[in-house]
């Protein structure tokens, strides 16, 4: 027999993970009814062009771009990730809803990126032969199912020496932050965090960070970009 104290320890385990489950999992069908709203109305060329020179302007402002020919990761990468500004890189883009996006989205046909390697995963269930020289995760950090496992696998997957990029929505007061965590109030994101735990949880996993860059200010979130590098020798399992 259980203990009572354990049987209800692993009843609110259950519920959390469970719960956790379906807020991701209603948070992937309001992903890509935002995408067909927002571009119903944006000419494919015109928005492609813009959103292109986005992530252009992106890199210049973070600096330490990606080498022409290196092994890069788009984790999360979406219908118009940053998979779009590295043309002269060998680019893996992973997302578990590029099928949908395609037979969607008139603005996303992945042979307009044929130096891109497009492979619909879940970031957690994402286990490439070798490791990157520069892993993006933008945008899409607060999106997964489970946020220790694909930390982890973010870590794993930049190799030694190598660059991880994470963008994050945190919050900046600590009280909206645990209505939302309660409610869903930001209805796409199933992880409300801060900054400070955003970068806690990557240096938990050996990063080492380089000082936040802020991309956007605003009333309830500040968006942030989180640059680590991979000690060299230390990439993980």
């Amino acid at each position: 027999m259980i203990p009572e104290g354990r049987r209800i320890i692993f009843a609110l385990l259950n519920i959390n993970i469970f719960g956790m489950y379906l807020r991701w999992r209603f948070a992937q069908f309001f992903e890509l009814l935002w995408w067909r709203l927002y571009l119903r109305r944006k000419e494919k060329p015109a928005y492609l062009a813009w959103k292109k020179a986005y992530w252009e302007r992106f890199l210049e402002r973070a600096g330490n771009k990606p080498q022409p020919g290196s092994a890069v990761l788009d984790a999360g990468c979406g219908p118009a990730g940053i998979f779009m500004a590295l043309p002269h890189c060998r680019v893996d883009a992973v997302d578990p809803l590029l099928r949908r996006y395609a037979a969607s989205l008139p603005h996303f046909d992945p042979q307009d990126y044929p130096q891109v390697r497009f492979l619909e995963q879940t970031l957690e269930s994402f286990l490439p032969e070798q490791p990157y020289s520069t892993v993006f995760c933008l945008n899409a950090i607060n999106h997964v199912a489970n946020l220790p496992l694909a930390l982890d696998r973010l870590s794993s997957l930049t190799q030694a020496g190598g660059r991880l990029w994470v963008s994050v929505d945190a919050h900046r007061w600590s009280g909206l932050k645990a209505l939302f965590r309660c409610i869903p109030g930001d209805i796409l994101h199933p992880h409300q965090h801060s900054l400070e735990e955003y970068e806690k949880m990557l240096l938990n996993r050996g990063l080492v960070l380089d000082a936040p860059l802020l991309i956007a200010p605003g009333l309830i979130f500040n968006y942030y970009l989180l640059m680590a590098q991979q000690p060299d020798g230390l990439t993980r399992p």
